[in-house]
């Protein structure tokens, strides 16, 4: 549903030579050098034989002079990189290296994509050779670990010949600016959603009642005691007798999608199978290191936010509601107002994947303010935030309650993983009994003030941020059935 493409486009570049001189011995050429200083040996007995090593040395210098002059010029080499599809956190994007090469002889390549630590821990080495004239092309994938935009660097380039004893070195000025957006919902998961949704959407038409709302309907005859400012007159007049409009509820609602982007959704959250490894070991006081970890990414609570934010908007709009967006810290960060078009979502994927996390505390009443300015109807709002660790009562919570004035409020509170690991574990020290108690306490609290919130008529879900998108979405199809907007 999202508009246009989102993928970078391909960058294609010709190599430039690197260094002040491009060129030198490869490992092979240096081993042969080595290994005339075995013929040195006998010249220990006889000095006319450790001429021979200088015989040796010389041939190989000769042949792998000979060998890089069959080289080719760097200006000759033509390298470029293209995107298989729009990177995103949690998937997988595969990356095109293609080179073509102007000369006469066999090629080979190593080629280092030189990608900042948004997309690779460390940039790989990759190998292959290009034949005269013809394009040859390596892929290999890559998970991107941060949002935002990164800057992608050269590609740097070592070339040989057959023979492989001299090498050139060369760099395609391949620069470019890519944006790494939100994880993506795909799958079968989605698609159980937007059926549940049309589903939705059929009762509500047969269920649907005439007069309430401001959306236009039909027409019929005029009845004493209908509002004359509902008349139609075009159809009284070519009909002769007077006609009303009827109207009937209003099936497109606004959605406003809050996402709270202060200091307290700059935690990281682990994945799973790092928490579940690092019990293991915590049970068994266990030193290893866990196998294949650091192939997973810790991503930031507004990470799983963004993500979510992309899946309700995506749902919304198959539902036909208007989807707003709004990205505050201390001040406001993004926003667009409520629309339902393939480009507006388009919009709400950029915005979104523009989002940072502050380190300070979100300024939440500001928000509010401003969130019922562009707002003065009823609308739906999705507001995914924290509750600070204060005795005081969470500045959140006062605007949270300002918005339940005018507006259904779905309040998400995203939990830490491991505080909640802490006080459902059982102690063993006395150390263990006091932050199972802390914990304790901050849950307890937590409690509280969602169900503070639940009084004044708020939705309210306290959730793992790894699992935040189904519940939500689950909720969000709950509020459309039975018509709360």
């Amino acid at each position: 549903m999202i508009g246009g493409s989102l993928h970078p486009h391909p960058v294609r570049a010709v190599c430039q030579p690197r260094g002040r001189f491009g060129f030198g011995l490869t490992p092979r050429a240096i081993g042969l050098l080595a290994a005339g200083l075995l013929l040195a040996l006998p010249g220990f007995f006889s000095p006319r034989l450790g001429y021979g090593m200088l015989v040796w040395d010389a041939l190989v210098l000769l042949a792998a002079f000979y060998d890089g002059q069959r080289l080719l010029a760097p200006r000759l080499i033509t390298v470029e990189r293209s995107w298989s599809n729009a990177p995103a956190l949690d998937s997988t994007t595969e990356i095109e290296l293609a080179i073509e090469q102007q000369g006469d002889i066999v090629l080979a390549f190593r080629v280092i994509d030189d990608l900042p630590a948004a997309f690779v821990a460390a940039p790989a080495t990759h190998t292959l050779e290009a034949f005269p004239r013809i394009r040859t092309a390596l892929r290999y994938a890559i998970e991107p670990r941060e949002r935002g935009d990164a800057r992608a660097g050269a590609v740097f380039v070592r070339y040989t010949s057959p023979l492989r004893l001299v090498e050139r070195w060369a760099v395609a000025p391949l620069e470019q600016t890519v944006r790494i957006y939100p994880a993506l919902r795909q799958g079968e998961e989605q698609q159980i959603f937007l059926a549940r949704s049309r589903q939705i959407d059929l009762q509500l038409r047969q269920q649907r009642l005439r007069g309430l709302g401001r959306e236009f309907e039909s027409l019929r005859e005029y009845v004493e005691g209908d509002d004359l400012r509902n008349v139609c007159w075009t159809a009284t007049a070519r009909r002769g007798e007077l006609i009303t409009r009827q109207f009937q509820t209003e099936r497109s609602q606004a959605v406003w999608i809050v996402l709270d982007a202060g200091r307290l959704l700059r935690g990281t959250i682990q994945p799973e199978a790092y928490q579940a490894d690092a019990g293991q070991a915590n049970a068994s006081q266990s030193s290893a290191s866990r196998p294949g970890g650091a192939d997973q990414v810790a991503h930031s609570k507004l990470d799983f936010a963004c993500s979510t934010a992309v899946a309700l908007a995506q749902l919304a709009m198959y539902s036909g509601d208007r989807v707003g967006l709004l990205v505050y810290g201390r001040s406001i960060q993004q926003r667009l107002l409520p629309g339902r078009s393939a480009s507006h979502l388009r919009n709400i994927v950029e915005c979104l994947s523009q989002a940072r996390a502050e380190s300070n505390e979100a300024d939440h009443l500001r928000a509010t303010a401003l969130l019922n300015r562009l707002q003065p109807r009823r609308a739906l709002i999705l507001w995914i935030t924290d509750l600070a660790e204060t005795a005081m009562r969470p500045e959140v919570i006062d605007g949270a309650m300002q918005l339940l004035h005018r507006h259904v409020l779905l309040f998400v509170a995203m939990a830490q993983p491991d505080v909640d690991a802490i006080a459902q574990a059982r102690p063993r020290t006395v150390a263990q009994m006091f932050r199972a108690s802390a914990a304790q306490g901050l849950a307890g609290r937590r409690e509280l003030l969602l169900a503070r919130l639940r009084e004044q008529g708020a939705l309210t879900l306290d959730l793992d941020p790894r699992h935040l998108t189904s519940p939500v979405l689950n909720e969000y199809l709950r509020v459309k059935e039975r018509a709360m907007v």
